[in-house]
């Protein structure tokens, strides 16, 4: 039984990246998908599509390099299931200065950091991307 979702995605995204795969699969959810288009948009992975159907759905992140070098450098899970981290808009974070993307669970549903502090929702800090 897993008890992160989240979590098992980053380390998936991690490990392909720094072995330079060229894609990847994993076990669908609309929270996942939902974070994943997020990177898509920020250009930190190149896809995303869904496959098969019902119990068998599955998500497929192609993933981005420049020359020999991942556009994902670091991922880190912020929020836990053991210790949940909220914030307001006013505290969201700038990961590395900018070139990095905080990706938020709020009541408006997933967005990034700069998202977030333009619509001015807080919420819970899932995770970091640079």
């Amino acid at each position: 039984m897993m008890t992160d979702p989240i979590a098992d995605m980053l380390t998936r995204i991690r490990n392909a990246a720094k072995v330079r795969k060229p894609d990847l699969t994993l076990p669908y959810s609309r929270m996942k998908l939902s974070i994943a288009q997020i990177l898509v948009q920020e250009g930190f992975i190149a896809a995303v599509e869904t496959r098969g159907e019902n119990i068998k759905k599955e998500l497929r992140l192609v993933l981005k390099y420049d020359g020999r070098e991942s556009t994902i450098h670091g991922v880190s899970r912020v929020s836990t299931p053991g210790r949940r981290v909220y914030i307001g808009y006013k505290e969201i974070p700038q990961v590395r200065s900018g070139y990095g993307v905080a990706i938020l669970s709020t009541p408006s549903g997933i967005m990034s950091g700069a998202q977030a502090r333009k619509q001015k929702v807080g919420g819970e800090l899932l995770c970091e991307v640079y």
